[in-house]
């Protein structure tokens, strides 16, 4: 597969993940579909790692791709575009280290999430996080009967492993796929986009 090719492929793939970050990103926001005040929502939401990280910054470089891959193995660095395919993919690896970027910060927040756990009424009227303190032994993921000392909102444990989760592995997937697209740019830039245009 030539270069330019492979750059449409991965934008594609970019846009629907990058969408369904935003989307887990702000349902973070309702814990089982209700609205709380502001101090009710866990604080690692508040660095909108699905809507800017997996979201926004993988978007840019997504649509750059699509651009640098538009002519697929029709462009030809020999011809007299070569400059600006050339061009095109040396931005599309500018932006997809960008995108990579986006990706592991959404990852690296959303396994603290995971761990930290939710914020979360524990009976007495008062939120806090009852699990943030626990060892990687003793973490909550690993055992279920502790969930119930989150009385408020109903569900928002299930409700934030799950969503944080999602993010998790969006956010992961995501920036292997900006990285193959830094590999992928920089042999389009330096070998050119495809094989010469036959004749």
């Amino acid at each position: 597969m030539c270069t330019g090719k492979c750059s449409k492929c991965i934008g594609i793939t970019l846009f629907p993940l990058a969408t369904c970050a935003i989307v887990s990103n702000i349902l973070l926001y309702f814990p089982n579909g209700r609205v709380l005040q502001l101090s009710e929502i866990t604080d690692l939401v508040w660095f909108f790692h699905g809507i800017l990280g997996a979201g926004i910054l993988v978007i840019l470089p997504a649509f750059m791709m699509l651009g640098a891959g538009g002519a697929g193995c029709c462009a030809n660095r020999c011809g007299c575009s070569w400059a600006g395919t050339e061009s095109s993919m040396l931005l599309s690896v500018v932006l997809a280290v960008v995108g990579f970027a986006g990706g592991a910060y959404c990852a690296v927040i959303s396994s603290l999430g995971l761990i930290g756990g939710p914020l979360c009424d524990t009976g007495d009227g008062e939120y806090l996080y009852p699990f943030r303190n626990d060892t990687l032994q003793d973490n909550y993921l690993f055992n279920q009967t502790t969930w119930s000392i989150c009385k408020e909102p109903e569900n928002i444990i299930l409700w934030n492993i799950v969503l944080f989760s999602i993010l998790l592995a969006i956010g992961v997937i995501e920036a292997i796929l900006c990285f193959i697209q830094v590999i992928n740019g920089l042999t389009g830039f330096i070998c050119g986009t495809c094989m010469r245009k036959r004749k």
